[in-house]
């Protein structure tokens, strides 16, 4: 009979591909960051306080100085993101690391080429560590748009977390301060443990069901075969699914593609309709229920948060040859 797992060697095995795969990402990060004539150096500063943030409330926890980065760079990293390294241990991130990796990549590739936005992303994810992307990575991305040829991409990622605590509170924080109200409202809907809503939650039901003209398509990341909706989108969002298969509410890439999507056009926002009555206040209700679940899963990983949410800098242009990139 084979010997079971060493749960140690398992943690330690697991301890060791976030610390590489985290060190991959931010550097890979800042290469990206300066093939791009836009600022996006609030994409290094976002990802690296949210690395840092998952570090901290991971088990085992680590700190930045952690994570397998040469001095140099470190050094400039320090220098160039300070409020990163100051404030990954009180402030909460907007999102998970991969959807900075997300926005990087259509900003390089540009939001209408679909297929060079999938073809940077399996590059990316192909040269990090491990066989099985569970530490900062994505498995899925999603693409929504009005049904026309011409009509701007929304892309959106998986939750890029591994763990159930730390899943449970970028969910949490996601929907009370990054997605769109109504996605957020969807997803508020359910409780991140259970197939079907809370009893506490009975009150309110803010699912939606997204317009016919609508295409919402999520592919895997490592080889772009097309993924169908799975169960829990079919209840947040009224997609049509043939997939048995329900991921916990809020972590399929359908919810941050569906929110860009809702943000960002107007008339899609004014053609949802929403899956059933709710009043302002059992909606407040339930966020203020949400609230108090998130505080209470950071006093559980020792977190003291200040109530605020992290905000990324810009950093001024380096001159030239200030730093170089080895």
């Amino acid at each position: 009979m084979a010997a079971k797992p060493d749960r140690r060697d398992e943690c330690l095995e697991d301890r060791e591909i976030f610390r590489k795969n985290a060190a991959k990402l931010i550097e890979e990060m800042v290469f990206l960051s300066e093939d791009t004539e836009e600022d996006t150096t609030p994409l290094v500063d976002e990802v690296l306080h949210s690395i840092f943030f998952l570090g901290r409330v991971y088990d085992p926890q680590f700190s930045p100085e952690g994570i397998e980065i040469d001095q140099e760079m470190r050094e400039f990293l320090e220098d160039s993101y300070p409020e990163a390294f100051r404030l990954y241990s009180s402030r909460l991130p907007h999102r998970a690391p991969f959807s900075c990796v997300l926005d990087m990549i259509v900003h390089i590739a540009g939001q209408e080429n679909e297929e060079e936005v999938k073809n940077q992303l399996q590059q990316f994810v192909q040269q990090l560590e491990g066989d099985q992307p569970k530490h900062l990575l994505s498995t899925t991305m999603c693409i929504s748009q009005i049904n026309s040829p011409d009509s701007g991409r929304h892309y959106g990622v998986s939750m890029s977390t591994f763990g159930r605590v730390a899943g449970k509170i970028m969910v949490a924080a996601s929907c009370l301060q990054t997605w769109h109200q109504l996605v957020a409202g969807a997803v508020l809907s359910y409780d991140q443990r259970f197939k079907k809503k809370m009893p506490l939650r009975s009150n309110f039901n803010g699912t939606i069901r997204l317009p016919q003209n609508i295409r919402c398509e999520a592919y895997n990341i490592r080889d772009q075969t097309l993924k169908h909706p799975c169960s829990s989108c079919g209840d947040l969002f009224g997609l049509n699914n043939t997939e048995e298969k329900r991921w916990r509410y809020g972590n399929c890439a359908e919810v941050e593609s569906v929110s860009k999507l809702l943000k960002t056009e107007a008339q899609v926002t004014e053609q949802v309709e929403f899956q059933a009555e709710w009043t302002a206040e059992s909606r407040k209700q339930v966020e203020d229920e949400v609230r108090k679940e998130l505080e209470g899963w950071l006093r559980m990983k020792g977190f003291r948060w200040d109530g605020q949410f992290y905000v990324p800098q810009s950093i001024q242009p380096l001159e030239e040859n200030d730093f170089e990139f080895n």
